[in-house]
């Protein structure tokens, strides 16, 4: 048996993530991911109004909360069969993509890149050669000479004062990190100028959405923005041309930086396309629609099974019945009440039934979704793929440029299959990130083009029918398929559920013990030096972990439901 190892907890991710390794010549043999947090939103919405659903779902987290709003509201409106005014669907779609670039922005460098770029060795990098690869390499306005020696000497003062600052905690100097000094110069600066940039996203999703965490602007039928060219207390021209201008900087820097730089630092690590592909089923739902019934999307979905291509299978609409009917979850490994099998979310259970950690038992407070009966990947990757398949022309354009310029530094071919890994995730973020810029632009112009034909419709009442009513809405965000299911009646929540990226990445063992997304990547990954498990990290951080949007549960009358006991 080999050496066993437990990362707890994972940092930086959302929430809070155990891992478990068996490590056994230089590589981990098995794994176990554990949410080791509960909420308990579920149980909150039971009898409330289906009206206030989105305002309470978008409080699961502190980070995705515009994701877990627009799921909501879209489960409703699906329950009463509704159309959007399509004003409302563009508003919505801006405030969608603009959090998902933000998103992909602060993944790659503010949370990730640090298991790849060695910031210590920065301090070597000669400025001068570094503009000049940076130059080779881009456009870009920040990679001049000047800029990578202020940066330099920035850092120089963080190692000066005895710390490190924001990049105090990393394995510096690990045997794994490959970078050259002026690659690790390069991105250190990047890094640096992203944290500025992912605020232009935030400023879309601020005006359009109210505010930013937790926007106001939702409502079930629509939004409350009301739109006239004459009012400056409304959405004008004025704050529009204000947005456009942020969207042509986001431009700018995904095009120019982002995707840029993940194709030089994929190069470097491209033995890292061996490790870390684990589920190879991809599942990915179509989002952006440009019509008012949720029928024609901006970017396609589906489903794809063994990572081959060929299979794709579409999901066209809001409410598809092939995803509505094949959406199942498990506790048999979670800490909830079961043994009724896998269950669809309309009756899905979230009964808290605390154990401890058990290998062969339970271990986790998250679920283990299925699609018929199988784990899938979600997110990224899953999109990029399903969007290839389905022969959509961005995509494949991005993805190519990707290849051609990691197979140019590389000296190789680089083919679609090394997309299923580790480093593949990343390049697939790239990719759908510059994508979604190119929508977010997309959706300003024929917002403005439908406002300028005289539409200022943004909200259609919703009527409630006695009886009981269901409905799923979903969203395809920036870690992947986001579905929130409601059964409503005579206007109550009967019944909801939220199935959310990942949980069907962070999924532990399903019904039938078969390894979740996480575990599954885990398998065969090197393991240099087991006290410092920066390979384990490396494939962990790629699916960009949310815990706190991944698990259940609260009892609604404040009452003790678990203890749990930290050693």
């Amino acid at each position: 048996m080999g050496k066993r190892i437990t990362i707890d907890p994972i940092t930086r991710i959302e929430g809070h993530l155990r891992i478990d390794c068996e490590v056994d010549g230089g590589k981990v043999t098995k794994a176990w991911a554990s949410g080791q947090m509960w909420r308990g939103v579920e149980k909150i919405l039971l009898g409330h109004d289906a009206r206030d659903a989105w305002t309470i779902t978008q409080r699961i987290c502190g980070v995705c909360t515009t994701v877990h709003a627009i799921a909501s509201v879209r489960a409703v409106e699906n329950a009463l069969n509704m159309e959007i005014p399509l004003n409302a669907q563009y508003i919505r779609n801006l405030i969608i993509t603009a959090h998902a670039i933000h998103d992909h922005i602060v993944h790659f460098y503010h949370l990730s890149a640090l298991d790849w770029v060695d910031v210590t060795s920065a301090l070597k990098g000669d400025p001068a050669k570094t503009a000049q690869l940076a130059e080779s390499l881009s456009t870009w306005k920040g990679n001049s000479i000047h800029e990578f020696e202020q940066v330099k000497t920035r850092l120089g003062a963080f190692v000066g004062t005895g710390q490190l600052g924001i990049f105090t905690n990393g394995y510096w100097g690990h045997p794994a990190m490959k970078l050259s000094p002026e690659v690790n110069l390069l991105a250190t600066a990047h890094y640096l100028q992203a944290l500025d940039i992912q605020r232009k996203a935030n400023k879309i999703v601020t005006v359009l959405g109210s505010k930013t965490p937790h926007i106001q602007n939702l409502a079930v039928g629509g939004v409350a923005n009301p739109i006239a060219l004459d009012s400056q207390s409304v959405l004008t021209v004025e704050r529009l041309m204000a947005i456009k201008g942020w969207i042509d900087e986001l431009a700018d820097f995904v095009k120019n930086v982002y995707l840029v730089d993940v194709s030089a630092i994929g190069a470097f690590y491209s033995d890292w396309t061996k490790y870390g592909a684990g589920i190879t089923d991809y599942l990915s739902v179509p989002d952006l629609p440009l019509d008012t019934k949720g029928t024609q999307f901006a970017l396609p979905g589906g489903y794809i099974k063994g990572g081959d291509l060929a299979s794709h299978h579409a999901i066209k609409a809001f409410g598809d019945p092939y995803f509505r009917d094949g959406v199942e979850e498990s506790v048999k490994h979670s800490w909830y009440k079961g043994g009724k099998g896998a269950l669809h979310p309309y009756k899905g259970e979230t009964d808290p039934e605390y154990t401890d950690f058990e290998d062969n038992g339970k271990y986790s407070w998250v679920k283990s979704p299925t699609f018929y009966s199988r784990p899938a990947q979600v997110g990224p990757l899953a999109r990029v793929l399903n969007m290839v398949a389905a022969d959509h022309a961005p995509t494949k354009k991005y993805l190519q440029t990707v290849l051609d310029t990691v197979g140019s530094l590389a000296k190789t071919t680089i083919p679609v299959s090394a997309l299923h890994s580790t480093i593949g995730r990343h390049a697939a973020r790239a990719v759908s990130c510059a994508v979604q810029v190119d929508e977010l632009d997309h959706q300003w112009s024929l917002l403005m083009a439908n406002i300028a034909k005289g539409d200022t419709a943004t909200f259609n009442k919703p009527v409630f029918p006695k009886g009981e009513v269901s409905g799923v809405g979903f969203h395809e965000a920036p870690r992947g398929v986001l579905s929130h299911w409601v059964v409503i009646k005579d206007g109550k929540i009967k019944n909801y559920q939220a199935v959310v990226p990942t949980t069907w990445n962070a999924a532990p063992r399903n019904e039938s013990d078969t390894p979740g997304p996480y575990e599954a990547a885990l398998l065969n990954n090197p393991v240099a030096d087991p006290e410092k498990p920066l390979e384990v990290l490396r494939t962990v951080h790629s699916f960009d972990p949310c815990l706190a949007c991944a698990v259940h549960v609260l009892d609604p009358e404040s009452n003790e439901v678990v203890t749990v006991k930290v050693l």
